[in-house]
């Protein structure tokens, strides 16, 4: 991987992480953000200058891929280099949820 998508990924955003966890199945910018509005309990709602935003810099960094038109919407999906980039991100929140319990027992 890359050390330039290292540093620019990881720590991810929410919004990112969100984005890259929902894009394990096609999607378009508006269904991820009902997902992710769903998956938060409404905690975080992305406005679509957000979505759209990270959505292309994610295809222009390899991340995700376009896949195809569906009314008018663009669908997408994670690449193997966004899958990559979402398991270290998840194997350092993982980390850190272990260390944050950790440090609760003392």
């Amino acid at each position: 991987m890359d050390e330039h998508i290292k540093k620019v990924y990881v720590p991810m955003t929410e919004t990112g992480f969100y984005i890259l966890m929902c894009l394990r199945q096609e999607a378009h910018g508006s269904g991820i953000v009902r997902r992710v509005e769903a998956l938060t309990q409404g905690e975080i709602i992305l406005s679509p200058g957000t979505m759209y935003g990270s959505l292309s810099k994610m295809e222009k960094d390899g991340l995700i891929r376009f896949v195809r038109m569906e009314e008018k919407r663009k669908l997408y999906v994670i690449t193997e280099l966004g899958q990559k980039v979402l398991e270290l991100e998840m194997k350092r929140i993982k980390r850190l949820y272990v260390n944050m319990m950790e440090v609760q027992k003392i």
